[in-house]
C-alpha cells in the first residue's frame, strides 16, 4: 500500500496529538516538535516508537534526531556552533530536513528547530518508498 503526502502528514498528526498531548490544528507543516508543540528529549523516543508502529518501519537511533551525537562531537561544535563539518554532517544526517536558515547562524541552541513535522513526514516518505 503505497500512502501520499497528505496522508503521510495525518498519520504522523495523529501520532503527535496522542504522543504530545495537542490538538490536531497545532500540528501543521511547519510546527517545530519542542518550540511550538512542547516535546521534550524524553518524548522524542516515544515518537519514534509510535511513528514505527504507526508506519510499520523501524527507525535507528538517532537517525530521525540526531542532535545528541552532533553536539557530544568537539570537532563538530566550536563556541557552541557547528562547525564546517559539523553542518556537513548535518546535512548528511538529515536530508529530510531544510538546514538553509540554520546554515545562517549554526548555534546548537536552535538545532531543535530544524526538528519539524514537515522534517518527520519528509524522512517517513523516504522511509516507505525504499521499502
Amino acid at each position: 500500500m503505497t500512502m501520499n503526502r497528505d496522508d503521510i502528514f495525518t498519520k504522523v498528526q495523529e501520532v503527535l496529538v496522542d504522543a504530545l498531548a495537542v490538538d490536531d490544528d497545532e500540528v501543521s507543516y511547519e510546527s517545530t516538535l519542542m518550540g511550538d508543540l512542547g516535546a521534550e528529549s524524553i518524548d522524542f523516543l516515544d515518537i519514534v516508537f509510535r511513528l514505527e508502529k504507526a508506519f510499520g518501519i523501524k527507525i535507528p537511533r538517532e537517525e530521525l534526531f540526531p542532535a545528541e551525537s552532533l553536539m557530544n562531537d568537539a570537532s563538530l561544535v566550536h563556541n557552541g556552533k557547528l562547525t564546517d563539518k559539523g553542518l556537513n554532517m548535518l546535512r548528511e544526517k538529515m536530508p529530510h530536513s531544510d538546514i538553509t536558515q540554520f546554515e545562517k547562524d549554526p548555534d546548537i541552541n536552535k538545532l531543535a528547530n530544524l526538528f519539524t513535522v514537515k522534517a518527520i513526514v519528509n524522512y517517513i516518505e523516504n522511509k516507505l518508498n525504499k521499502k
